[in-house]
């Protein structure tokens, strides 16, 4: 049995060390990550003696060494370990007993001042009841304890799960233990390795010797976020791999510590690098580049070609060896389907088939490959587009794109893991800071991550029992570095920890946040440079019933005060003190910062308002918005004074996918106008294109229009404002209509799918 490994000790002298030290943290008995099902107190308290002893019941002692160690070195403690029972009054006994009614990872943790007991019907929740104790021991005035707590816990879902991307960026065997170290502490137990796509090759295949010269290796790499253009890269080749020797010792590292690994080979799409390797498995017969920038590309397995099945078996063969795991994950996601349709080979599969489109033969794809990889005794996981053409008997849906996917593979009694982009991404922003690291886009804050429910509220209670998990995703392109990365997983991957082990009920923001305050210095001692900005000021910016923006300003940060300007001058601890909403009158620039005990904490946060005739004034729409993040539910951002930034993610701009945009505003009385202006977005890397068109009337009656602005032809790449002054005008009514571009064109990014129109703030003055 492995309890406790060598990270044990080291998680024990990172926390007892620095555990008074806790920023902002309350006195509280104790702050678990994540919140234990049940947890009384008991007043008392266990401290460590030199008589202290350890009893295992039989169980091994070989791995107590170093927890040995570890009590000598802080307190000059060396604990004697017995397998039976022994008659020192002060104990730390583990007992594996299958009579306690304890799901597989449940375990009983009680602590008095005699003893710590740790009960557990499967040697992973005895491993966990450790981990718990991890967090609940104290060192202070050279004397260890533990509070005296009783424990009751058992995980809420079966699968907890990290993903980590290595194709575009990859990082060291060490820094992936460590990482396996936290996901361990916090009680996450699967590490989904993502080790093949476009850009790079990362896993080695010794049957295919070009995947490790080839297609582990690419030219360049970009710089910058991909929606600038003209692109710019570097000029360094990038890449490598692991050896199979380095894999199966992560393997056997995560297994110590009661976490399954379960490698991801992409098919049928990115596959860009395995091509450049191997290009007679594509379509076109290449050649191909392993790819230097980041995408979706057309070029995938050419599924007509039995060269292709024969690869990836062989492929496949080898990666079982390595990975143990249950599950092998086939991806499935984002696959073209330009070159299967142009390919003689693909389509006359289709035929001897007999399958009716593309989106069939992908499903025929993945399970040939489900099929064989079931004869090797294994099931295969893939991103919701596995469900295109029809879901493959025992396929696991990890639904990315939104809860749909694992709404309809729950419905069809298919196991679901829930992983949807808006809220679990770790590559999305954590911050609306305009002093943020670049990241790919979104916004996910720490609550944010909190408060994702994995069960969808529409499956009923037989379908919900197919939600099997949740996990949070680590997709590296704007990660180049150990560093980067890190500061993008945590605190966040504690919130998917919380979120995925406790129950719905057990589950308090403002208490889990405080917790994360007292995890901050044990990050530290492990290296990582966590982002610490959950506490910074946030905003809502509402019309008010003067109509005119109100701004409502806030923190978590116990005990600290919000003092703000309205002029564009600095904050000090003598501004003015946030209490209620502010109004915006007139164009402000309103800074505010964040005090504590006199002190200034976190960033300065900073907004600007213009006020026009149009803010707060009753918008139309003729289309309805998409969805997503361009969908407020409200056109109040359309005139809120409030211009959206080139991030797009700060809730500001209206989007429409394929769609015209028709909307007419009533400023409330006939009166005179002399300029109108409009923001869109103009992101081709990012689907996002200028209107064809653009068209302002105006009316004084709401019925006849009078055209002043038409333009046809737009330039520039990123916010565009197109507006014009017009001859004094009458008016009430203003009419604004975009055409979309709609379908984006052969040779563009995205090319055949639905371009975006993403508008903001309607300018009247």
């Amino acid at each position: 049995m492995i309890v406790i490994k060598r990270v044990v000790f080291y998680l024990l002298m990172a926390w007892c060390s620095v555990a008074a030290q806790a920023v902002y943290a309350q006195q509280t008995a104790v702050n678990i990550i994540p919140q234990p099902d049940h947890i009384a107190d008991n007043g008392q308290t266990f401290t460590f003696k030199p008589s202290t002893a350890i009893l295992l019941n039989g169980m091994p002692v070989n791995n107590l060494h170093f927890f040995n160690s570890y009590l000598k070195q802080v307190a000059n403690l060396r604990l004697k370990v017995y397998n039976r029972a022994a008659l020192n009054p002060n104990q730390i006994r583990l007992r594996l007993d299958n009579k306690f009614d304890l799901p597989a990872e449940g375990y009983h943790l009680k602590v008095t001042v005699d003893s710590i007991v740790i009960i557990a019907g499967s040697r992973s929740g005895l491993f966990y009841g450790l981990q718990t104790l991890v967090q609940a021991t104290r060192y202070k005035g050279k004397k260890l304890s533990v509070p005296g707590i009783e424990i009751k816990d058992k995980p809420r879902f079966s699968y907890r799960g990290m993903h980590l991307d290595v194709s575009r960026h990859m990082f060291p065997v060490n820094a992936i233990k460590k990482w396996i170290d936290l996901l361990a502490l916090y009680k996450i137990n699967t590490f989904h390795w993502h080790l093949t796509d476009d850009q790079g090759w990362r896993i080695e295949i010794k049957s295919m010797p070009r995947l490790q010269t080839v297609a582990a290796y690419r030219n360049e790499t970009l710089i910058g976020h991909k929606k600038e253009v003209p692109h710019q890269f570097d000029g360094k080749r990038y890449g490598g791999y692991y050896t199979q020797q380095e894999a199966r010792d992560i393997v056997q590292y995560a297994k110590d510590r009661h976490i399954t690994v379960v490698p991801e080979i992409e098919m049928p799409g990115h596959a860009t690098a395995a091509l450049a390797a191997y290009p007679a498995l594509g379509c076109t017969g290449g050649p191909y580049a392993t790819a230097t920038y980041w995408g979706v590309f057309n070029d995938v397995y050419c599924a007509g070609n039995e060269q292709t099945f024969s690869f990836l078996e062989k492929v496949l063969d080898e990666v079982v060896e390595i990975f143990p795991s249950e599950y092998i994950h086939i991806g499935g996601d984002e696959c073209p389907k330009d070159r299967w349709k142009a390919c003689p080979k693909c389509q006359q599969r289709m035929k001897e088939l007999q399958l009716g489109n593309e989106h069939e033969l992908q499903s025929y794809f993945i399970k040939r490959i489900s099929n064989y990889l079931a004869g090797k005794k294994r099931r295969i996981i893939g991103w919701d587009e596995i469900l295109e053409g029809g879901l493959t008997p025992g396929a696991t849906v990890m639904s990315w794109t939104g809860e749909e996917g694992g709404i309809k593979a729950a419905q069809q009694q298919h196991d679901v893991i829930m992983t949807p982009e808006k809220y679990v991404y770790l590559d999305y922003y954590q911050s609306l800071h305009p002093t943020e690291p670049v990241a790919a886009g979104g916004y996910t804050p720490l609550k944010k991550i909190y408060s994702y429910e994995p069960v969808p509220a529409v499956l009923n209670s037989q379908e919900s029992n197919f939600i099997k998990g949740v996990q949070a995703n680590v997709w590296t392109e704007y990660m180049p570095t150990v560093i980067k990365a890190e500061y993008m997983m945590f605190p966040r991957l504690l919130a998917l920890a919380e979120m995925a082990w406790s129950a719905k009920e057990e589950r308090s923001y403002p208490k889990f946040v405080n917790k994360v305050r007292s995890q901050l210095p044990l990050l530290k001692q492990f290296g990582i440079k966590a982002a610490d900005n959950f506490d910074e000021i946030t905003d809502t910016v509402e019309i008010s019933a003067g109509g005119l923006p109100m701004l409502k300003l806030r923190s978590t940060l116990p005990g600290a005060s919000i003092h703000y300007t309205t002029n564009g001058t600095a904050v000090t601890s003598g501004s003015e003190v946030y209490t209620s909403p502010v109004n915006i009158k007139n164009t402000a620039k309103v800074n505010a910062s964040l005090f504590l005990n006199g002190k200034r904490v976190q960033r300065n946060y900073q907004k600007s308002f213009t006020i026009h005739k149009a803010v707060g004034k009753p918008v139309t729409l003729q289309s309805v918005p998409s969805g997503g993040s361009y969908n407020p539910g409200n056109t109040n951002i359309l005139v809120n004074g409030l211009f959206g930034t080139d991030r797009y993610n700060d809730n500001q701009w209206l989007g429409l996918s394929g769609q015209d945009f028709l909307a007419v505003i009533d400023l409330g009385a006939v009166q005179a106008v002399r300029q109108i202006g409009t923001h869109f977005l103009n992101y081709h890397w990012q689907k996002m294109w200028a209107p064809q068109k653009v068209v302002y009337a105006v009316s004084t009656d709401g019925k006849s229009y009078r055209q002043v602005f038409e333009q046809s032809h737009f330039t520039g790449n990123g916010i565009l404002t197109i507006g014009t002054s017009i001859p004094s005008a009458r008016a009430r009514y203003i009419k604004i209509t975009a055409t979309n571009q709609g379908i984006i064109p052969a040779g563009e990014y995205g090319a055949g799918g639905k371009a975006w129109l993403l508008v903001d703030e309607f300018i009247v003055n």
